[in-house]
């Protein structure tokens, strides 16, 4: 990779509009979810993997796989948010405990998710176009096999976070 050419004029100029859309984007929505819900980026991820499982609960290993989170990460912010009363944590057969959404954790999620997904309709989903989206949606997979393939292979494992 150290003899990797440069980004060129046209694709530095896409990358850093990637970027900027990216944070604007978040950074627009995540200040919605706090001021109109008292609800982080973060809890709203917890809730929603959450609320979308069968059961209304996880084990945190599959909540740290579906976010991407550091073990330390999510084991702070799922005690901050059982604090709030938005989750418990439930004792089970196995070692860890199970994440389990409360009837304030999901009240919260079903409070706040209208008006979010109605945003990222207006700022995103209709700003593209639907040709638009399933062209991003497709590049969207290829970059994430991309890195996937690069996890399983020639990825040093500190960078995978095995390490």
């Amino acid at each position: 990779m150290t003899n990797a050419p440069w980004l060129d004029d046209d694709e530095q100029k896409a990358w850093r509009s990637y970027l900027q859309m990216r944070r604007t984007l978040e950074t627009h929505l995540a200040r919605h979810l706090q001021r109109e819900f008292g609800l982080s980026e973060s809890d709203f991820e917890i809730l929603v993997n959450l609320s979308e499982s069968e059961t209304g609960r996880m084990r945190a290993y599959e909540l740290g796989e579906a976010t991407q989170w550091e073990k330390s990460r999510m084991s702070h912010h799922l005690t901050r948010m059982e604090k709030r009363g938005l989750i418990r944590k439930e004792a089970c057969e196995a070692r860890y405990p199970e994440i389990v959404l409360t009837d304030e954790g999901l009240a919260a999620i079903k409070a706040c998710a209208p008006g979010h997904a109605g945003r990222v309709r207006e700022f995103f989903v209709d700003v593209l176009g639907k040709e638009r989206m399933l062209a991003l949606g497709e590049a969207a997979d290829d970059v994430i096999d991309a890195v996937d393939q690069h996890q399983r292979t020639d990825c040093p494992p500190e960078v995978r976070g095995c390490g």
